[in-house]
């Protein structure tokens, strides 16, 4: 089972940072296969960060819905399209269900062979039963199938019609009956009757199968020597002899070539949803070349997907990794506020109002009496930083300082230096794009029925901003527009001033009831506002209630 800890989308440097430390805090304490992601990208100040202390980013991992790979059975048995009756029959008892795929030399799958088909062809209805003892095959295919030994000829691989006839009635019935058919397609069943032997040697059939096990007299055999028609014998009697060579016809008349097949990358609920929907019994799974990789039962849909998650630095579905809602989740740290999240089993669920989920970890670490190495250290401290600004956000608190403090010591490195190389570079307004502005690290809320985003960039001043606030604008409303949302807000933080502008794209009704300063008809003056968290979210929220309610028919 693999753990996946992992942030929200569009991560920071607290969600990044955090991911890494608390995965390898798993891994100290024996959980294996644990797996640190992200479900964005990072940027220059993360890739900083990393490099800084020589940490691998996260595995980037924009989706982790349950795919057809998570439960699909790769050890796929399956037949070439050549194979027998009999060969497919042993297949399918091996596997235990109701039909298999059929392939080509090259393993592409060319459709499905049911057990209801074979069924059709061992016990055919009585209008088709004349011709059951007619076979396709081999002579070497027939001998297989029922495990025969040559006694004299040669087999042969040559694919033909072949009449299996028993020799079950009178000597004068048999020799009428001979005389009727296709002696060179006729293969002959008899036990130890002499006179049925030498008699079918004398018509100069395909073959005599000598069933039972008996014993033949050289009378016999010189027989057959002199004539050339091939002698076999079989341990079983003569009825099962005859069914078990009908098994020796091909299967290709079988094969049901239309079917319905997935890729490995198909969503599980896709897979579901269509497979609900059809009759049929197994579905080939095919790479873009048309190989087969695996097969899917239905009964496969109810297996436990072989990964789970671990949420930090948020707890709302909506700011989640596309599918995790699909995903056990088994634990959540975060210093958020609460969202509507349920579980069906209890889970560790650690949400405290500290600066930073850097903050929950290194607490984490001391709560387990593990030691933090440097470079973990190093992480922690730029993910507290960044959240807190330095500890100048009103959102740090005490215990936020007391552990900057001792990360600080371990990781040989002064708080104010690392802040200072962080905010010192990439400039979001600068390095990205006015999309990637909005995207670098936006969180979506739901609240009264209302969707909204906040996205948050931290700069050294406002002086980038104004040749920009054009093109941002144009951004927030696309954003806005796509997610349906109800309105769309970027807070732009100077670090050194401690102040903030608000850009925001909504109704003309949301914007007239914001009291901040208005400097332009989408943009306000946020002083000594400078969190997202503790300070802009909630003002939005009491602004969304107060829409609410002069819109409530009891206002």
């Amino acid at each position: 089972m693999q753990t996946i800890v992992i942030g929200h989308r569009n991560p920071d440097m607290d969600s990044i940072c955090s991911a890494v430390a608390y995965a390898e805090l798993k891994r100290k304490l024996g959980l294996t296969d644990v797996v640190a992601a992200r479900a964005g990208n990072t940027n220059e100040r993360i890739d900083l960060v990393l490099h800084k202390f020589g940490v691998t980013a996260p595995k980037f991992l924009s989706d982790v819905s349950p795919t057809v790979s998570d439960v699909m059975d790769t050890q796929v048995i399956s037949l070439d399209h050549h194979s027998s009756i009999c060969q497919a029959m042993d297949s399918i008892e091996k596997k235990r269900i109701r039909g298999l795929p059929v392939v080509d030399a090259d393993n592409r799958c060319l459709g499905l062979l049911s057990g209801w088909m074979l069924s059709q062809y061992l016990f055919p209805g009585r209008q088709e039963a004349p011709h059951s003892r007619e076979v396709f095959g081999s002579i070497s295919d027939i001998a297989q199938s029922f495990d025969g030994q040559l006694i004299f000829g040669e087999t042969d691989e040559s694919q033909r019609k072949v009449i299996l006839m028993v020799a079950a009635m009178s000597r004068a019935s048999f020799g009428e009956r001979l005389q009727k058919s296709q002696r060179q397609e006729v293969m002959v069943f008899v036990g130890d009757r002499e006179d049925i032997q030498l008699d079918a040697i004398e018509a100069n059939v395909l073959a005599v199968v000598i069933t039972g096990g008996m014993d033949l007299s050289a009378k016999v055999r010189a027989a057959a020597k002199q004539s050339g028609v091939r002698l076999l014998s079989s341990r079983y009697d003569t009825a099962t002899t005859v069914l078990l060579a009908r098994g020796a016809a091909k299967i290709d008349s079988m094969i049901e070539p239309k079917f319905t097949s997935f890729s490995p990358e198909t969503s599980l609920r896709s897979a579901r949803h269509v497979a609900a929907a059809s009759s049929e019994y197994v579905f080939p799974i095919l790479d873009g070349d048309k190989h087969l990789v695996g097969i899917l039962l239905k009964s496969d849909f109810i297996k436990p997907i072989p990964r789970r998650l671990i949420l930090v630095d948020h707890n709302e579905l909506g700011q989640a990794v596309k599918g995790a809602g699909e995903l056990e989740i088994i634990e959540v740290l975060d210093h958020h506020r609460l969202a509507s999240f349920n579980t069906d089993i209890p889970i560790l669920f650690w949400n405290n109002p500290v600066g930073s989920t850097s903050t929950l970890v290194a607490l984490s670490y001391d709560q387990h009496g593990m030691v933090i190495d440097r470079p973990i250290a190093g992480l922690l401290m730029a993910g507290l930083i960044s959240d807190t600004l330095n500890l100048t956000s009103p959102t740090a608190t005490p215990i936020d300082a007391k552990v900057l403090g001792n990360l600080s010591k371990i990781a040989g490195i002064e708080p104010a230096h690392l802040a200072e190389s962080i905010f010192a570079v990439g400039s979001p307004l600068l390095t990205l794009r006015p999309k990637e502005v909005i995207l670098a690290d936006c969180k979506d809320y739901s609240e009264d029925g209302y969707g909204f985003s906040v996205s948050q960039i931290e700069e050294l001043g406002f002086s980038h901003y104004y040749e920009k606030q054009d093109s941002l604008l144009d951004e927030l409303e696309a954003y806005r527009s796509k997610q349906g949302n109800y309105f769309a807000a970027l807070l732009i933080t100077d670090v050194n001033t401690q102040n903030s502008l608000l850009l925001i794209s909504a109704p003309a009704e949301f914007l007239d009831i914001i009291t901040y300063p208005r400097l332009a008809p989408n943009l306000f003056e946020l002083n000594n506002v400078v969190s997202r968290k503790k300070q802009l979210v909630p003002y939005l929220l009491d602004c969304l209630h107060k829409i609410n309610a002069s819109i409530s028919p009891d206002s």
